[in-house]
């Protein structure tokens, strides 16, 4: 039998509707767990109970601290997180960097809230145990279980707003089967970043989307206020007219990412695309979405890394 420590967050897991007034977190870990078999022993603790969609930098170090204590905890196996989908990618992806342990860290949630006819949180805090107490799972960073399926948190990305099953993305390591996990694939899992401090509560990076018409004044207003920015380039990672120079004269980190759901980033065009964002100093994003580089370039910043530095680390964990 494995110890297994449930960590509360609040998410739609934890919510219960209002009426009018809409659903709210309010449910805590002892209560998402009172109707589990126990196969596993399980402790709980809650670190906030909050709708992920209001969660800041602050919050996640915080959860981060949270799953560091646990999994420090000799007695303890393996952790389970429950969040909020809205951002769950990024809180995921965040643990994913900074794990430290063989111990799994299972991240999970719910698209229907706690009191409605058909919760769907009980069925994924069981599997994401299960998952948590399997040895197959050590050694693989953070995972997303949801809906029957395993996935690692770096590359996974919700894609749909209601479906039961919204994430895809990663790679799938297990899927349960008849009440039963069945280990799929392996990885390696990268070495890990330094835990977050106090500093990444402060870090400021934005997003800036590109589309037909977007102007680069949207890019040298979010230089003037951020540590960092990622753009959220066209198709392989391209941008319009004026990107790329203002690119080459910012003395802060740029990552291109892609607003493209799928496929890496491949600078392939010139004339201001991703081959002369790249050429003025913006780092491809690899695989990784808007969000997860933004908390991956949020990291590194916080840490004091900038210029070559940052790009060399950035490129070794995206």
């Amino acid at each position: 039998m494995a110890h297994i420590e449930v960590l509360g967050t609040g998410g739609t897991i934890a919510s219960r509707s209002h009426g009018a007034a809409g659903a709210v977190a309010e449910a805590s870990a002892a209560e998402l767990i009172t109707e589990l078999g126990r196969a596993h022993a399980i402790s709980h603790r809650d670190l906030l109970t909050l709708g992920s969609y209001q969660l800041t930098l602050k919050d996640l170090r915080v959860i981060a601290e949270g799953v560091a204590a646990s999994v420090k905890n000799p007695e303890v196996d393996g952790v389970v997180v429950t969040h909020g989908t809205d951002t769950l990618e990024e809180t995921a992806f965040l643990l994913d960097l900074v794990h430290n342990s063989p111990k799994p860290v299972v991240v999970t949630g719910a698209q229907r809230t706690a009191d409605s006819d058909a919760p769907d949180g009980p069925g994924n805090i069981a599997e994401a145990i299960a998952a948590a107490a399997d040895p197959s799972m050590r050694d693989l960073g953070a995972l997303i279980s949801f809906s029957g399926t395993v996935r690692t948190a770096r590359g996974a990305r919700k894609s749909h707003t209601v479906a039961a099953a919204p994430f895809t993305g990663g790679t799938e390591v297990a899927h349960f089967a008849g009440g039963q996990l069945v280990p799929t694939a392996s990885i390696i899992h990268r070495a890990p970043l330094d835990a977050p401090t106090d500093a990444f509560d402060h870090a400021v990076v934005d997003v800036v989307s590109t589309y037909p018409g977007a102007e680069p004044s949207l890019l040298a207003a979010a230089l003037d206020r951020s540590d960092a920015v990622v753009i959220a380039g066209t198709g392989v990672g391209n941008a319009g007219p004026g990107f790329a120079e203002l690119v080459a004269t910012s003395t802060k980190p740029i990552v291109l990412s892609t607003r493209v759901p799928w496929g890496p980033v491949v600078p392939t065009y010139g004339n201001g695309g991703g081959i002369d964002l790249v050429a003025a100093g913006a780092v491809p994003s690899g695989d990784l979405n808007p969000y997860q580089s933004r908390i991956l370039a949020a990291l590194l910043v916080s840490q004091g890394f900038t210029g070559a530095d940052f790009a060399w680390r950035f490129a070794r964990h995206r």
